[in-house]
């Protein structure tokens, strides 16, 4: 049995826990608002609210309904756009895209509207995520996005006299959220739940297997993981970092110490997806995908990081995440076996880390080639060195002989130079929708050489790297 709140309706069902939730809105409840587009998380038309209760609070992330089993909805609220509606006129995400001209066909308007409305319920002064950030995984195809980006900027404007003390009260007061939203953590907390079925085919938040599976997986039993409290969660002790694989990448972008860590997080995960699919996508899935361009992947290569395994029957092991994936989408991972978590240790000051990625879009696209670099310096020479990269071979590759070159090197341009010809003889790309392998090759040098530029701007220059 699958409980949750949908929009002010407490719902209880029976039907496959792999369902594809969208479908149950649209299909089983007959709330038409949310639109079927892509069927693969990209155009945002199918844009609902996740509302989690935790200490007394419930806490909002938009996310794509047609990659998302139900299953994961249960015990949680589910906001529509018809959830979000007023009775007797329109909310103030909705006026403000009809008075900035910023709706023409209408079909991608609801979506739209349900991520400002997201936006406004998350809104904290102290916060660095803007409103376009917040609507960056919905996709217009006719307005044009000016009149949307000054719809944005009224609804941030309005949200500056936010009381963050009562930001419900205030929202309800000025016509952002329904009334109802204020009898939400009451009516989840006398939700009964019991145990959904862990038989079937392990899915997480589905953002890759609901791609290419998602009738299928709808129709069969499912594994979902996503509620086991024993994957989630970031802790830190003894310098190390250990994060559950049921961890996103919006958690790690929102955790203060991993900021404090590397400055730079926030614009390297902006690189990472929309913020729907960030607020989805886990660590874990992102490993097992086995993608060659994972981004995820990549990123934690270069930490050094060691992913723990567990057993269905309990038993746990440890390896090196770089002896994880072996060959194309072949992995050390044995049947009934999970990860766990993946850990590294925290560097240091005397250590610097880098995440590069070229795509077609620089927003919300599929690598044509990613890498990241931890460094560890010892005064000018390099005492350790980390390296991955994305899109050139058949995994996520770990450039071990590129690594051994310049361990022990000077930092000076001349060894950077003969390094990345070392590169160029470990990496394989192909030909393919994302580039030519003369193409990723290219990028290949050009953004270990970024690497460099961008770590060590005072000691390496653009012009000594020109050969």
């Amino acid at each position: 049995m699958i409980q949750f709140i949908l929009n002010d309706k407490h719902i209880e069902t029976q039907v496959n826990s792999g369902l594809n939730l969208l479908d149950f809105i649209r299909d089983h409840e007959g709330l038409k608002g949310s639109k079927t587009g892509c069927r693969e998380g990209d155009c945002g038309a199918c844009t609902v609210l996740v509302g989690t209760l935790a200490n007394g609070k419930v806490s909002y992330q938009n996310i794509t309904s047609c990659i998302s089993p139900i299953g994961n909805a249960n015990g949680k609220h589910i906001v529509t756009i018809e959830g979000v509606n007023l009775k007797q006129k329109l909310n103030t995400a909705q006026e403000a895209m009809y008075d900035n001209y910023a709706t023409q066909c209408g079909f991608c308007t609801p979506g739209f509207v349900v991520s400002l409305t997201g936006y406004a319920l998350n809104y904290s002064k102290k916060d660095n995520n803007t409103c376009n950030d917040a609507i960056g995984g919905n996709i217009c195809r006719c307005t044009g996005y000016k009149s949307i980006e000054k719809a944005a900027e009224l609804i941030t404007n309005n949200l500056e006299q936010l009381n963050e003390n009562d930001p419900v009260q205030w929202l309800t007061e000025n016509y952002f959220i329904p009334d109802y939203f204020k009898d939400i953590p009451q009516k989840l907390k006398q939700l009964k739940l019991v145990e959904l079925s862990n038989n079937g085919q392990v899915v997480a938040n589905g953002t890759d297997l609901y791609v290419n599976r998602s009738d299928e997986l709808s129709e069969e039993k499912v594994n979902l993981i996503l509620h086991d409290k024993t994957l989630k969660g970031i802790d830190f002790k003894n310098g190390v970092c250990t994060l559950g694989s049921n961890t996103t990448a919006t958690d790690i972008n929102d955790n203060s110490k991993l900021n404090t860590v590397f400055p730079n997080l926030k614009k390297y995960l902006k690189l990472v997806s929309s913020q729907a699919i960030r607020n989805m996508g886990t660590l874990g899935g992102n490993f097992v995908n086995a993608s060659p361009i994972g981004d995820m992947s990549v990123f934690f290569l270069a930490l050094n990081s060691k992913l723990t395994l567990v057993h269905k029957n309990g038993s746990k092991r440890k390896i090196s995440f770089q002896n994880f994936h072996k060959e194309y989408k072949i992995m050390d991972l044995q049947k009934n076996e999970l990860i766990a978590d993946i850990s590294f240790e925290l560097p240091g000051s005397d250590t610097f880390f880098n995440f590069e990625k070229v795509s077609k879009r620089k927003h919300l696209d599929i690598a044509s080639v990613n890498t990241a670099c931890m460094i560890k310096m010892d005064k000018s020479k390099i005492k350790n060195i980390y390296l991955s990269i994305g899109g050139v071979a058949e995994i996520p590759k770990y450039l071990n002989k590129t690594i051994s070159y310049l361990t022990g090197k000077e930092m000076i341009a001349k060894n950077i130079i003969s390094a990345e010809k070392i590169l160029q003889s470990e990496i394989s790309p192909i030909s393919d929708v994302r580039g030519s392998s003369s193409y990723k090759r290219l990028l290949a040098r050009q953004l270990f050489f970024s690497h460099f530029l961008e770590m060590f701007p005072e000691t390496i220059k653009f012009r000594s790297l020109l050969s």
